[in-house]
């Protein structure tokens, strides 16, 4: 079923469609590494799609998963998964502000770390957030879920609350 089919209001899952997003974001800075391998490094479009998605996915959870979760029992988790979101964000900030004249490798190593930044965050978001979040959220709640998945867009200037911390 495509995100659209959900947004029009037939039975998605959600875990399943947040790990896919979490599985094409880390293929899109796959591909950019392989760029810079095969020194086609000036070619950053791989990555900044891949981290427009990332933002926009950290967006949908912070508004539209975690509230619900956070009150639900789980406020500890997802305390985690925003501090980590705050250290995510930041390494894509670094990572932007190198691209403009970065060293390869130091885009590599930029890059490497926020797959590893990535790796740990799914490992624990995964198995213990995504399969609560969909029971937790009520029919109205998915609905506007399914509809921001099918063709949402994140609001200009929005930023993840622990950025900054």
């Amino acid at each position: 079923m495509s995100d659209t089919d959900a947004a029009a209001g037939e039975a998605f899952d959600l875990a399943a469609l947040l790990t896919r997003e979490h599985h094409d974001i880390d293929g899109g800075i796959e591909r950019y590494l392989a760029n810079l391998h095969n020194g086609e490094g000036a070619d950053a479009t791989p990555l900044l799609d891949a981290m427009a998605a990332l933002r926009r996915h950290i967006y949908l959870e912070e508004e539209f998963v975690f509230p619900t979760l956070a009150s639900g029992g789980l406020g500890i988790p997802i305390q985690v998964m925003l501090r980590e979101h705050g250290a995510i964000w930041r390494a894509m900030d670094e990572l932007e502000a190198r691209l403009a004249d970065g060293e390869p490798q130091q885009l590599r190593g930029d890059c490497l770390e926020l797959l590893g930044l990535l790796e740990s965050h799914n490992a624990k978001e995964e198995p213990v957030i995504y399969p609560r979040a969909q029971p937790a959220l009520d029919p109205e709640e998915q609905a506007e879920l399914a509809t921001f998945l099918a063709s949402g867009r994140m609001p200009d200037g929005w930023v993840c609350r622990t950025a900054l911390l």
